[in-house]
């Protein structure tokens, strides 16, 4: 048995070097018996490395790659000075992006530093352990494993490439990775602790389920990420494992389909069944309100008891996208057709009042002018009525008594006019914390990463590339079907089903939960012209590398390689 354990730099864990200082490396505990128990040490290794998933799932990083950088979401300088940090959400939507991108700096620098190195430090920890027959180190040892092969998937989508690293010599560099010897690496992990992991753990732990959806995700996207810039071919072998492992989890019966669709994006949402693998973001753990507030007026206030929590005008939905919606329902109103669209909880009479207690904003897609508590300035205070109730009205862009109504728009794009206060139709999907008094911390709703509706769509799109488009329809059509909380919300059964539609359906579904660039790439989508944006450079499917990161490897030539295009 080692009988110490130590934690190396990021340099030291990723062989990545930043400056031209030498390594150190800190020595923690002398033995794993002096100090700690050895069961603590074996727990704490392993909560580091989940420990920064809600600051990667943040509005500025994932959020922004992969949803700003598509035809779903578009933020312009409100205002025209709000939201302008130098051009980078224009330079996302555009595809002008470069390799000193602000928000594509900040994913690298999280994914390396923050998460893939935390899981290397687990490993160096557990092994020893492991080897030496602890059991409970044997299970976190996998569980490591499989959180390492998550991250290392998202940097592939991203970045174009993992890192391996050898867990009996952690003082050499990692082993880069690319194509489809970086796909079969995460392949080989997942496949190598599929049956070590328990299959009850809860969705902010990654489960024996978790990984076979996981698993599912990766075969469906094997083509793509083996080969970034060409025309995908998705072979048969590879649409049958993505059936094989969906299988698994819709036959575990440990999951099923919320009735009501925004209750799995609710601030209680971590016993919701559908949560198969999600950011753990329970009040106690320092969870963030990024998503739910990000997109609303800055006008909007979710709480009364909280006057200072409100949200930034932040992205609103491209026409482009919205039109989606009006052109699979017209001339029906998608509101009126489709339980995922939206849902109305506050209803608003001519002139309104309304005990605190029953105050709920509404969640989905808003359009048009909105309503809500009424001050002057900044919260305070909420406006009375003569009861003591809140006082309810038409909102107004920077106070009440002053400036233009609230009223949400279809359009908006980069122009002076496109670029207002109101433009564009917002989303709140995520429920607005019911406890968090700064309106930005102390989020509860767990950010999803997979979840059962997803494992379903996969396999329709899994049948539907083998050309089983009976198969894809009727899984597609059960999707749509399960959202049985208001029965005449329930959209109708799909007739027949296309690739497009299907892609469509998946716009419908997964809206504003991190998935739109993925899927633009893998169904063709991702050179298309939408809003502002007409670049159709196949090398903008993969973000640059960092150039800090660059150069701080410089000193072993040719050991990280910038992505083709930058």
């Amino acid at each position: 048995m080692r009988n110490k354990i130590t934690i190396f730099l990021l340099s030291l864990s990723l062989g990545l070097s930043y400056s031209c200082t030498d390594l150190e490396e800190e020595v923690l505990d002398e033995s794993l018996t002096g100090g700690a128990g050895q069961n603590d040490i074996i727990e704490g290794s392993l909560v580091p490395a989940y420990a920064p998933l809600p600051e990667f799932f943040r509005h500025t990083r994932y959020f922004a790659l992969q949803e700003i950088s598509t035809d779903e979401a578009i933020l312009p300088y409100r205002g025209g000075t709000d939201w302008g940090d130098n051009n980078i959400y224009i330079d996302l939507h555009r595809h002008t992006y470069t390799p000193s991108h602000s928000n594509v700096n900040q994913c690298w620098e999280y994914l390396t530093s923050n998460m893939i190195s935390r899981v290397a430090t687990a490993l160096n920890v557990l092994g020893p352990l492991a080897d030496n027959g602890d059991v409970k180190a044997q299970a976190f040892l996998a569980e490591a494993r499989a959180l390492g092969a998550y991250y290392n998937m998202v940097a592939l989508d991203l970045f174009g490439l993992v890192f391996v690293k050898d867990g009996e010599n952690p003082d050499e560099n990692s082993t880069i990775l690319r194509g489809a010897e970086a796909v079969a690496h995460i392949e080989n992990e997942f496949l190598a602790v599929e049956n070590e992991l328990p299959t009850v753990i809860g969705p902010g732990r990654i489960s024996k389920y978790a990984v076979e959806g996981l698993l599912a995700r990766l075969y469906l996207n094997k083509a793509v990420w083996s080969d970034p810039y060409g025309t995908p071919s998705f072979d048969a072998a590879d649409m049958d494992k993505v059936i094989e492992y969906s299988d698994k989890v819709i036959n575990s019966g440990q999951y099923s389909l919320s009735a009501e669709f925004f209750e799995i994006f609710d601030d209680e949402n971590h016993d919701n069944p559908e949560l198969i693998f999600a950011v753990d973001q329970r009040a106690d753990l320092n969870g963030h309100n990024r998503m739910a507030y990000f997109s609303m007026s800055g006008n909007l206030y979710p709480n009364p008891e909280f006057p200072q929590a409100n949200g930034t005008d932040g992205p609103g939905i491209t026409s482009d996208y919205y039109q989606t919606w009006e052109q699979a329902y017209a001339p029906i109103d998608p509101a009126e057709a489709d339980a995922r669209f939206f849902k109305e909880n506050l209803i608003i009479p001519a002139d309104s009042c309304i005990v605190g207690d029953n105050f709920e904003i509404n969640r989905g897609i808003y359009r048009g002018q909105q309503y809500g508590l009424l001050s002057e300035e900044n919260g305070q205070p909420f406006e009375r009525c003569s009861d003591g109730s809140y006082r309810i009205g038409k909102l107004r862009n920077n106070g009440r008594a002053i400036a233009s109504l609230v009223d949400h728009t279809e359009f908006i794009d980069f122009s002076p006019a496109g670029s207002d206060y109101s433009t564009g139709f917002r989303v709140e999907k995520y429920e607005f914390s019911k406890k968090s008094d700064s309106g930005r911390n102390k989020g509860e709703a767990d950010l999803i990463i997979i979840r059962f509706a997803d494992v379903y769509l996969m396999r329709a799109e899994a049948l539907m590339r083998k050309g089983d488009a009976a198969g894809a329809l009727a899984d597609v059509n059960f999707v749509r079907a399960s959202r049985t909380a208001r029965p005449e919300l329930i959209p109708p059964a799909l007739e027949a089903m296309t690739i497009d539609i299907l892609y469509r359906e998946r716009g419908f579904e997964f809206y504003w939960e991190h998935q739109r660039r993925t899927d633009m790439i893998r169904f063709g989508k991702y050179e298309d012209t939408w809003t502002e944006k007409s670049d159709a450079d196949v090398n903008k499917r993969v973000f640059p590398i960092p150039q800090t990161a660059i150069d701080g490897a410089s000193s072993e030539p040719g050991y990280l390689v910038q992505n083709p295009g930058y």
